[in-house]
C-alpha cells in the first residue's frame, strides 16, 4: 500500500522517515518530494508498504504524530489507485 505523508518538517530526511515506518513493518520505497530549484524537501512524501496490515498499522499510530516540530499527515494515497485503475471504495 502506497502511503502519503503530509506536513513533513522541511528538515527530515528520507532515511528518518523510512525508519519511523520501518518500525511497523517493511518498507519498500520511501521518497520525499523535493523542490527542483533549492533542493530541499517540500514537506511531503510517499512511503510503499507492501503488507495492508502493516499500513494501516502505521497510518494508526504515525498519523497525527509530532515529528521534528510538526504533526504529520499520514494516509492511504488515493491517487496511486486512480492512476492504476482500481476502483476506489
Amino acid at each position: 500500500m502506497k502511503l502519503l505523508i503530509r506536513n513533513l518538517a522541511r528538515t527530515t530526511t528520507e532515511t528518518e522517515l523510512r525508519t519511523l515506518f520501518e518500525g511497523h513493518g517493511l518498507v519498500t520505497e520511501c521518497t520525499l518530494v523535493l523542490d527542483k530549484v533549492t533542493g530541499g524537501s517540500k514537506g511531503f512524501g510517499f512511503v510503499e508498504m507492501p503488507k495492508h496490515d502493516d499500513a494501516k498499522a502505521a497510518i494508526k499510530a504515525l498519523n497525527n504524530l509530532e515529528v521534528g516540530g510538526s504533526r504529520i499527515r499520514v494516509k492511504k494515497d488515493e491517487s496511486a489507485e486512480a492512476a492504476q485503475g482500481t476502483p476506489r471504495g
